[in-house]
């Protein structure tokens, strides 16, 4: 088996510090970064939103090469991160059609696709598809990088509940019900927003797509519905559910975090809230009228930061140009995020926090900018004082135990023998 990361890439920011402590302060930091360094190579490291674009599927722009992705086989590589969900996303339209439903689920199996030809075709020497916790173990034990599928808005699953089924049988492991904007199936955060809700939480078809999801063994992802969605799912769920890329609204008081109440409902059900690093969502700060204008505009024109590698390497040149006339606050930092884990951790128990990044969908904070980094997220938590246990809970055990109850469940509702 080979290393499992390149020490060259790991522990950047703290190995900076080195050089402007005194000897004594230099020893005990090159004794933590070796302890976490350590810690990291040894716990499975599980980063539960990562966004792809099937264009970056194929022999000739491959996954498994260096892209200029801030995810790809290499990058995991260098930094240790074991597994990742990609995440099988189409954006929220308005259009409720049968042709627009058609299109949305044409358009989820076409990254499925993409995933599929990754593991079997570009890149099957080193990385394999799990679908279940066990194959996500098993896998990272012979040596391979893990991936995993979420899907991101249930607008894809259309009015057919069958889709349900097709997707878990494709390798989907969790699905959330809305992203940005209403779907058939659930109000989004966005209701907060702007005050306009359609279901006021979930619907009818909502409520037997949950059914459906509890029998299939996916899990429900509450990290982009409303609050009164969520909290409708947690009483309607006979799984635990997890919030696959969310933050914690008393720290940052923006619509996609959680607050105290859902953390609780959350952990309840058994669940795990993944804690992402994601800057808009780790620190709020206060930007001028005229930068929330621009900002605002720009994603309208282009329907969020961008829905492939051509629309979101536009959405970052123009966004260069715009922090040149409005220069935006100083963004977030592995501390920072960290402490999202740490109170996420004191309210509601280390058995129910996790991990996650929302690389190449925006996410990514000052030490955790892409996967080459993802050392320095274990050496923060080595820092505070979390134990190589915690920590693996943290970075993958505490999913994968949830993963494995979930399917539990389902194999019971389908009157599988368990």
């Amino acid at each position: 088996m080979t290393l499992k990361i390149r020490a060259d890439r790991l522990f950047v920011a703290g190995a900076s510090l080195l050089a402007l402590q005194g000897a004594d302060a230099h020893a005990q930091e090159t004794d933590l970064i070796a302890r976490a360094r350590a810690i990291h190579q040894r716990v499975l490291t599980l980063d539960t939103h990562v966004d792809i674009d099937p264009a970056n599927f194929t022999p000739d722009r491959s996954y498994a090469t260096r892209l200029p992705t801030q995810v790809n086989v290499p990058a995991m590589e260098d930094g240790g991160l074991d597994a990742a969900f990609l995440i099988v996303y189409v954006g929220q339209s308005q259009d409720f059609s049968p042709a627009a439903y058609a299109r949305a689920t044409a358009a989820a199996l076409e990254k499925f696709d993409a995933i599929d030809r990754l593991v079997t075709t570009l890149a099957p020497d080193r990385v394999g598809l799990a679908r279940s916790a066990d194959d996500a173990r098993r896998i990272a034990a012979a040596g391979k990088k893990v991936i995993l599928i979420g899907v991101e808005n249930g607008y894809q699953l259309g009015t057919d509940l069958a889709n349900v089924q097709r997707f878990a049988e494709r390798g989907a492991r969790y699905l959330s019900l809305a992203h940005n904007g209403h779907s058939q199936l659930s109000d989004s955060n966005t209701g907060e927003r702007d005050g306009v809700w359609k279901h006021n939480g979930l619907s009818a078809l909502g409520r037997q797509v949950v059914a459906e999801l509890n029998k299939w063994g996916v899990m429900i992802d509450v990290s982009h519905p409303s609050k009164q969605s969520m909290m409708q799912t947690v009483a309607l769920s006979r799984a635990p559910i997890i919030a696959s890329h969310s933050a914690v609204r008393a720290l940052c008081d923006h619509s996609r975090n959680l607050d105290d109440e859902q953390l609780r409902a959350l952990a309840r059900t058994g669940g795990v809230v993944q804690i992402v690093a994601f800057n808009g969502y780790v620190k709020c700060q206060q930007e001028s009228p005229e930068r929330r204008k621009a900002l605002a505009d720009l994603r309208a024109e282009l329907g969020g930061r961008g829905n492939t590698e051509e629309t979101r390497a536009r959405y970052q040149q123009r966004i260069q140009e715009l922090n040149a006339r409005f220069p935006a606050p100083p963004r977030a930092t592995v501390a920072e995020f960290v402490d999202h884990i740490d109170y996420a951790v004191k309210l509601i128990g280390i058995e129910h926090v996790g991990i996650s990044s929302d690389f190449d969908g925006g996410g990514g904070v000052e030490g955790w900018n892409n996967a080459t980094e993802t050392g320095n997220v274990t050496l923060e938590l080595v820092r505070r004082g979390y134990t190589e246990e915690q920590i693996a809970k943290l970075w993958s055990g505490n999913l994968l135990r949830v993963m494995e109850q979930v399917e539990r469940i389902g194999r019971k509702l389908r009157g599988e023998t368990s």
